[in-house]
């Protein structure tokens, strides 16, 4: 397997599926990553030619192995999220020092000890029924009734619902509200956008920052105070965490929750029509959790991760310095298993690079599947196959997106 291929570029089609159905999928998903940043899309094509770990000038180092990709990501002694090329660097400049003392500290460990019942596979399709299915419900009737619905406007919404439960905050609001609150955490995680660089955010690009956290974070003093011991910010508060560090716990799960949520899942819905594998999940719905570990793979959301070398490292023979950064570029690794594929088995060297890996792997791993999943079902709930009327993609954002994707049934 190699990790240098765009989905679709190699790999035979699978039972019913077309070399043209591949190839449109593909030039779909690098669509996206071009609208969203010009930057990226040359970064991802580049490190085609750059082999499994390159030091690249201005970046650092750049790795696009899976299997050494998910090597940094576990060792914490040596690569942190804290200093130049590390997230928490961004997150510590927009909320202090203590949040640098969580992401790098016993207090990361302790907040998912806590929170871990939060996100079972249970709790995860409790979550996403309780704050989405009336919705899908609505979804599921205006498309047997052959009207045309805009995937991507729904998914939004209805992550901007989950997320509202997840943390406390009042649910029950306009549709409108939660479109707000999505675009405002789009601009947030846009403002990141040139930090491939350095993560060190210009003062002008900080105020900016905090003022859009200020919007997206008015409601939690009150949660914080209120919310019950079922919800994030409820155990923030019996744990003691503060106001400040709850806060941004807050934003950083509007920015995964959201963000990252709604594009795996408008991508996933996509790449399953436009590979038209449609029909093979309506004839054995057990494929279902494979086409949606396949749109999350090729999707990949979060296409890079950052981490900051905070002591001297050897990783495949290349030896990494203290103060080096690297850039996972998660898109390539995932990528190279192949194209998307409903039928394709469990690939143990990417597992599930997506949600990154080690203590930091995403906590909502398994609300992102059940998102998906509960898309996919109301979509083919009407036991035909959909068709996609038009599509847009999402234009200077960080998380490439589609900004629609109206469909409607066959």
């Amino acid at each position: 397997m190699t990790s240098t291929e765009f989905p679709g570029e190699t790999g035979a089609a699978s039972p019913g599926e077309t070399g043209a159905e591949i190839g449109a999928a593909a030039r779909h998903e690098a669509r996206l990553l071009w609208a969203a940043n010009p930057g990226l899309f040359a970064l991802l094509e580049a490190a085609r030619h750059t082999g499994p770990i390159a030091r690249v000038p201005k970046l650092g180092w750049v790795v696009t192995d899976p299997v050494i990709a998910r090597r940094v990501l576990n060792d914490h002694d040596r690569f942190g999220m804290n200093g130049e090329g590390g997230v928490g660097h961004l997150w510590t400049q927009l909320f202090g020092d203590g949040m640098a003392r969580f992401f790098g500290g016993a207090g990361h460990a302790e907040v998912r000890a806590r929170a871990r019942d939060l996100f079972t596979e249970d709790s995860a399709r409790a979550l996403v029924e309780r704050s989405q299915g009336a919705s899908h419900a609505v979804l599921a009737r205006r498309l047997a009734a052959g009207r045309t619905v805009d995937v991507a406007d729904a998914a939004r919404v209805l992550a901007g619902r989950m997320v509202a439960d997840l943390l406390g905050l009042p649910a029950g609001r306009a549709d409108g509200r939660y479109r707000e609150i999505f675009a405002a955490g789009e601009r947030l995680a846009g403002l990141a956008m040139g930090t491939t660089a350095s993560t060190e955010l210009d003062p002008a690009v900080l105020a900016g920052a905090r003022a859009i956290v200020d919007e997206i974070t008015a409601g939690v003093p009150h949660a914080y105070r209120t919310a019950g011991p079922d919800t994030l910010l409820g155990r923030c508060r019996e744990m003691g965490l503060g106001l400040p560090l709850a806060r941004g716990l807050a934003t950083l799960l509007v920015i995964a929750g959201t963000e990252t949520g709604a594009s795996g899942t408008v991508r996933t819905a996509a790449l399953l029509h436009d590979t038209g594998r449609q029909r093979a999940l309506l004839a054995a719905p057990s494929l279902l959790h494979n086409a949606v570990r396949e749109g999350l793979r090729v999707s990949t959301p979060a296409p890079v991760i950052g981490r900051h070398v905070a002591r001297d490292a050897t990783v495949a023979g290349r030896r990494l310095r203290a103060g080096d950064r690297v850039l996972l570029l998660a898109y390539r690794a995932t990528n190279g298993a192949g194209p998307f594929d409903v039928h394709r088995a469990y690939v143990p060297e990417t597992r599930q690079l997506w949600f990154g890996g080690g203590r930091h792997l995403c906590l909502g791993a398994a609300v992102a599947r059940t998102q998906v999943a509960r898309m996919l079902e109301t979509l083919l709930s009407g036991g035909r196959p959909y068709r996609v009327v038009s599509r847009r993609a999402a234009r200077r954002v960080l998380v490439p997106a589609y900004a629609e994707l109206r469909v409607r049934l066959s």
